[in-house]
């Protein structure tokens, strides 16, 4: 894959897997804007790795539902780089909470940073690429959004609107050049699910309920989203790729 020339935004670019899709990307020739929540050391870390591959760099604090904050730098990025063929809404938490006990602003919480923060990329996405007539946005679900998930009810919730959104604007957006698609990863051994793999019998429990034996790891769920992005899915709108070691087969 070739991404020479090209411009991608990734919210939650960081660190797990909107760091290894930044680097994914920039190893392919692309120019890298990203937001981060509040840790501006691995922010600059980041840039480092970007810019060392030869490409350009962007970086801003954004809390991902911060429309004003999140509609100009993706002003910016258009400005200064010419276009913005790709984005990635990544940033999004996870945290249980069983339905009885959770509050009203845990509630609030989780579909305010994973949906609200989907909802705000893609808009202002739309409007710029609808200008261009391409794009490509790529929305970073889970499996948790197809089954649902015992004690983060709220967390698949919002992750199931992510999929219900991906298939609804892909149709929207289709005459307009821009194609709209969702990875549903599993099991991914990032900072976000540590502490639920932090013992030995934790983590083969977790093992056993993949048939591939073993959570992915952030490149190779940076893998897919790259592919979605790519010209080798020009084909491929309102999808939902599933990757996830076969712990969860749906159509």
């Amino acid at each position: 894959m070739n991404f020479s020339n090209k411009n991608v935004l990734i919210t939650g670019g960081s660190r797990g897997i909107g760091l290894a899709s930044v680097l994914a990307f920039a190893k392919q020739g692309a120019n890298i804007a990203f937001t981060y929540h509040t840790n501006k050391e691995a922010a600059l870390k980041a840039r480092t790795l970007i810019e060392a591959q030869g490409v350009h760099s962007l970086a801003r604090a954004l809390e991902t539902s911060d429309e004003l904050g999140l509609a100009s730098f993706m002003d910016q990025i258009s400005d200064e780089w010419g276009t913005l063929d790709v984005v990635v809404a990544n940033a999004g938490i996870w945290r249980a909470a069983p339905v009885d006990s959770m509050t009203l602003a845990d509630f609030r919480d989780m579909m305010e940073v994973n949906m609200t923060g989907t909802f705000v990329l893609a808009k202002h996405a739309a409007r710029i690429m609808k200008l261009q007539s391409k794009g490509c946005i790529v929305v970073v679900s889970s499996t948790a959004g197809q089954r649902g998930e015992s004690g983060h009810s709220h967390y698949a919730a919002s992750k199931g609107a992510q999929i219900s959104f991906v298939k609804s604007i892909a149709v929207e957006l289709a005459p307009h050049g821009i194609r709209v698609n969702c990875v549903a990863p599993g099991w991914v051994e990032t900072d976000m699910t540590r502490s639920a793999m932090s013992t030995p019998e934790d983590l083969l429990t977790i093992k056993r309920s993949i048939p591939l034996g073993r959570p992915a790891s952030p490149e190779e769920i940076a893998e897919a989203i790259t592919f979605l992005a790519s010209p080798h899915a020009s084909a491929i709108t309102g999808e939902i790729l599933n990757v996830n070691g076969g712990s969860v087969l749906c159509g």
